[in-house]
């Protein structure tokens, strides 16, 4: 197929990009390479990509309606993938117009270059943010998801209100995933695993909010990208027993479905430090903080309906994972 993935500089993107074309596919890359973090890591991602296959470049933002109408009218992908997006929980505290302008401006182009263009199916990154103030354990994509406690969650739930909206209007197929909590080899420079792994070898003190006891459903980047792959070959299709008298949020009478991708295995913020201090050889020294303002105490995502609908469920252990991630950093860092 012909894919355009957007968000190919980016963590997981590049890792998908890389899986399509190793399986046959065409993929026409997104990416404005933004200095949010550090653009080298960016453009070395983009550069594996670039020696894996069947891939197109197009350096844009999403937000540029023109260049985002005539990537889609020069490509014509076949089925899109969009993972672009301002990232970042703490960071919408400060900069919240960033998150306006590439989660929703630039959602809406996506949206509409599928539509004007007989896209066979979206998918498009949500992410488990979007539970909020929700505290019932496990997280399913069945709960009622309308209290974030973050703008990044906000902007993330608006993205699937406007795919349904899509989807009802236009029968145009699409599918949200709530990534939970992503980690592994390439991976980004603000999530804790790296910071963590940099400052414990620079000897350096790290900052350990609500104390240690968050917990987090940390899902290996592998599994992420195959969940990607699974739910876009498996085109979203209207769940025919859904009622308007008792709304399902995760299908709906148009082709629109949710799912979660989580390794259904929440750990420990500090058993998280365990392990990496294990495999670092190396004792962290903890700063022990209070919970961050628009970050939630834990994660837990339940899988059920990805293991019917797609036949797959996240299964690294955390352990294996960490352990892939560091062996990557030293030899990326050449520490």
């Amino acid at each position: 197929m012909k894919v355009l993935v957007t968000g190919t500089a980016g963590f997981i993107g590049s890792t998908l990009a890389l899986r399509l074309m190793a399986r046959g596919d065409e993929v026409i890359g997104v990416d404005n390479v933004n200095d949010y973090y550090d653009v080298n890591l960016k453009l070395a991602r983009l550069e594996r990509v670039k020696v894996g296959g069947n891939f197109t470049e197009e350096r844009i933002d999403l937000e540029d309606r023109a260049a985002m109408e005539a990537v889609f009218k020069k490509h014509r992908p076949q089925r899109v993938v969009n993972l672009a997006a301002q990232a970042g929980v703490r960071y919408s505290l400060t900069n919240p117009h960033a998150y306006i302008e590439s989660n929703i401006a630039g959602f809406i182009n996506i949206l509409e270059g599928c539509r004007h263009n007989d896209v066979e199916h979206l998918v498009y990154a949500s992410s488990s943010s979007v539970y909020g103030a929700n505290t019932t354990m496990p997280f399913s994509v069945h709960h009622n998801v309308d209290h974030p406690v973050s703008l990044y969650a906000a902007s993330k739930k608006a993205n699937e209100l406007m795919a349904h909206t899509y989807s009802h209007l236009y029968q145009m197929p699409t599918t949200g995933l709530r990534f939970f909590t992503v980690y592994g080899p390439w991976g980004r420079p603000d999530m804790a695993l790296f910071i963590f792994t940099k400052k414990i070898l620079e000897g350096e003190p790290i900052d350990v909010f609500n104390f240690g006891k968050c917990q987090r459903d940390f899902t290996y980047i592998d599994d992420i990208v195959e969940g990607v792959i699974r739910t876009l070959d498996n085109v979203a299709t209207s769940n025919p027993d859904w009622s308007g008298a008792e709304p399902d949020s995760a299908t709906s009478l148009a082709p629109y479905k949710l799912y979660n991708i989580g390794n259904n295995q929440p750990v420990e913020l500090l058993y998280f430090i365990e392990v990496i201090e294990k495999c670092l050889g190396k004792k962290a020294n903890k700063n022990l903080m209070p919970l961050q303002p628009g970050d939630v105490p834990a994660t837990y995502a339940d899988v059920d309906d990805l293991i019917n609908d797609v036949g797959f469920a996240p299964k690294t252990a955390i352990e294996d994972g960490i352990g892939r991630f560091i062996e990557w950093y030293k030899g990326y860092y050449k520490v």
